[in-house]
C-alpha cells in the first residue's frame, strides 16, 4: 500500500479554493460569451463560427431583457450521393441567451452584427447630460 501524504505547510482554507469539483461548470455546448464595457458603451461578443446573420433572432422582451436566439437547420449538403456522414458533431442546433441590460442602455439605437464567425451586439449608453444648475439657496 502506497502512502499519501498531505502538504501540511498549505492552510485547509487554500485546498477549498483550488478545488474545483463543486464549482459550475459551464455548459460546454453553448457558444462563448463576451461582454465589454467603454465609456460610450457595451459590446456583447458571441462565439458563432459558421453562422450567418440569419440564424439569428434579437430582441428585447417584454421584461426589457436582451434575447439572443440562434438557429442553424442541419442540412445535409452532401454532394456526393455515395457518401454519408459516420460521426457528425460540430452544429448547434439551438442555442438561447437572455441578457439583463442595465439601466444605462439607450434600447432605442442597440445594433448587431456578425463577422468572421463572431456575432456583436452594440449597446450604447444613454447620453446623460449634466445640467449646470445656479441659484441662489435662502438660509432659514
Amino acid at each position: 500500500m502506497t502512502a499519501i501524504y498531505r502538504n501540511s505547510w498549505i492552510p485547509d482554507v487554500f485546498n477549498d479554493f483550488l478545488n474545483t469539483d463543486n464549482m459550475p461548470k459551464a455548459n460546454a455546448t453553448a457558444p462563448a460569451i463576451n461582454v465589454l464595457e467603454t465609456a460610450d458603451e457595451y459590446i456583447v461578443e458571441l462565439a458563432a463560427p459558421g453562422m450567418h446573420k440569419g440564424d439569428f433572432e434579437i430582441n428585447i422582451d417584454e421584461d426589457g431583457d436582451l434575447r439572443i436566439k440562434m438557429e442553424k437547420k442541419n442540412t445535409d449538403n452532401v454532394d456526393n450521393k455515395k457518401a454519408h456522414y459516420l460521426r457528425r458533431e460540430f452544429a448547434y442546433s439551438h442555442f438561447e441567451q437572455t441578457l439583463i441590460l442595465p439601466d444605462d442602455v439607450d434600447k432605442a439605437k442597440i445594433s448587431a452584427k456578425v463577422e468572421d464567425g463572431v456575432l456583436t451586439v452594440n449597446l450604447p449608453k444613454v447620453n446623460k447630460e449634466e445640467k449646470k444648475v445656479s441659484r441662489h439657496i435662502e438660509i432659514g
